[in-house]
């Protein structure tokens, strides 16, 4: 069974070679490596932003929270819709036009930029927390390849996370922003496919949507998005969509993609084009957790397993292979954009700052793809220790990267009065309060998102800090 299932996964990583040779162009600067001269087309900058935004976690963490507590938790998936369009509508056009004007390529660089930060600060403290955060976002994935590899072909979990290394390293180095944008393309459009695909095949043998329901209520989880008007059900609803939603403002792997389309104007089409494949592949996941519960009858060990084991269970060999290829899809691809962000911010905030501010453009360019391995190296020894589920880490570093940049990001577009003073303590506050809050969550009888945290110190601190510092500012200004 296993050579039918690693048949079907060499057929469809020999098209993805193909596609990436197709689309390989030669990257003879920072800039082409890590945004692309911003050449990218709508189609390719909308599955761009929204393919690298669903890791293993569309498959994997997400259905695994629908199989154990219902449609009630779905909650977080419309909060990522609606705050996913926001991105969109608030930050992808100006963004665009404010990061070409400052000739910046990561987060950090627009921001000294925009704020007149010549002591290098901004910089620092925005690498400090990508390093952190992103390092643990990039180990959720590898958690997903292990599990997947273990359970598709039987291979021990660490081997697992160490060919998940072998496979993202390649596509990020050879590749750069270019290319890994037409994988996403592709791999957008099968992985939404196949997450379709899958619920609407098992369900009819489950007797339907009415046998799903029947399932559910059996099991006495929720089936409907409003249980109950309570004031604690309503703070549930708030925090759920809040508590991911929010953390689309502070997103460098989303909010890059923006930054790399050829026209501002058609930022339109692609909002139309993203928001439509986020919409279908979260109501399709939200689905797979569903039919989860009616396949399963609550004898699943890992619920993360849910997708693996329907297929595993469902389909012939050869197809178990192709089909899972989605997860290594949707994982990948996540993975590979967190990297080159990581690296980017390596190169353009520590390297080019602190040790040759008179770099080459091909010198950065090596520097950015030793920064790809060294980055892979410490996120495959976090995933090493298997501390947490998918869904956990994910949210975890979500929350601290939304935290820590979103408010900023917002002011920065939106406010002129904000300052250096008030982005060091934004950055700092959001960052470690959104880094430290789910240990104060133990202590709490109703757990508080730390994402609603951090933001809102985030966002406190930001305006009070800029607001009390306006004549400092305005004096260094005159000097």
């Amino acid at each position: 069974m296993h050579l039918y299932e690693l048949l079907a996964v060499l057929c469809y990583f020999t098209l993805l070679l193909a596609i990436g040779v197709f689309s390989y162009r030669k990257h003879i600067s920072a800039t082409d490596f890590i945004i692309g001269n911003r050449s990218l087309n709508y189609w390719l900058t909308a599955l761009a932003a929204h393919a690298s935004d669903m890791s293993s976690w569309l498959f994997m963490g997400y259905p695994a929270v629908i199989l154990t507590g219902g449609l009630f938790n779905a909650w977080s998936a419309i909060g990522l819709i609606i705050f996913m369009f926001l991105n969109w509508q608030l930050i992808a056009p100006k963004i665009r036009v404010a990061t070409e004007q400052y000739n910046s390529l990561t987060f950090s660089s627009f921001f000294e930029s925009r704020l007149a930060d010549t002591s290098g600060l901004i910089r620092v403290f925005t690498a400090i927390m990508q390093l952190v955060f992103y390092t643990i976002y990039i180990s959720s994935g590898l958690v997903g390849l292990g599990v997947l590899l273990e359970t598709l072909f039987g291979l021990d979990y660490y081997i697992g996370i160490l060919i998940g290394i072998v496979i993202v390293v390649p596509y990020v180095f050879t590749g750069g922003y270019v290319t890994l944008a037409w994988i996403d393309l592709f791999q957008g459009f099968f992985l939404m496919l196949v997450i379709i695909l899958v619920p609407l095949f098992i369900m009819p043998k489950l007797g339907g949507w009415h046998g799903v329901i029947q399932a559910v209520t059996a099991q006495k989880l929720t089936t409907s998005l409003f249980p109950d008007f309570s004031a604690k059900t309503i703070f549930e609803i708030i925090a759920m969509t809040a508590g991911w939603g929010l953390g689309y403002f502070g997103q460098p792997h989303i909010v890059t993609k923006f930054m790399g389309i050829r026209n501002v104007h058609e930022i339109g089409k692609s909002k139309l084009i993203g928001m439509s494949w986020m919409i279908i592949s979260l109501s399709a996941a939200t689905l797979v957790g569903m039919v989860g519960i009616a396949f399963f009858h609550g004898t699943l060990a890992n619920p993360e397993e849910v997708f693996i084991e329907m297929v595993r269970q469902s389909f012939a060999p050869f197809l178990i292979g192709f089909i899972l290829c989605a997860v290594l899809a949707a994982t990948i691809n996540a993975m590979s954009s967190q990297v080159l962000v990581l690296s980017s911010s390596l190169t353009e905030d520590f390297y080019k700052r602190i040790f040759n501010k008179t770099a080459s453009s091909k010198e950065l360019l090596i520097v950015s793809r030793i920064g790809v391995i060294l980055v892979s190296i410490v996120a495959y020894l976090i995933a090493y220790g298997k501390v947490s589920s998918i869904y956990s880490l994910v949210l975890y570093a979500w929350s601290g990267l939304g935290s820590a940049f979103g408010p900023l990001l917002l002011l920065s577009l939106y406010w002129r009065k904000v300052n250096k003073f008030g982005a060091w303590s934004g950055i700092l506050a959001g960052g470690i309060v959104a880094g430290v809050w789910p240990y104060i969550n133990k202590f709490i009888s109703f757990p508080i998102p730390a994402m609603l945290v951090g933001f809102t110190c985030s966002l406190i601190l930001l305006v009070v800090v800029s607001l009390g510092t306006q004549k400092h500012t305005a004096s260094l200004k005159a000097d």
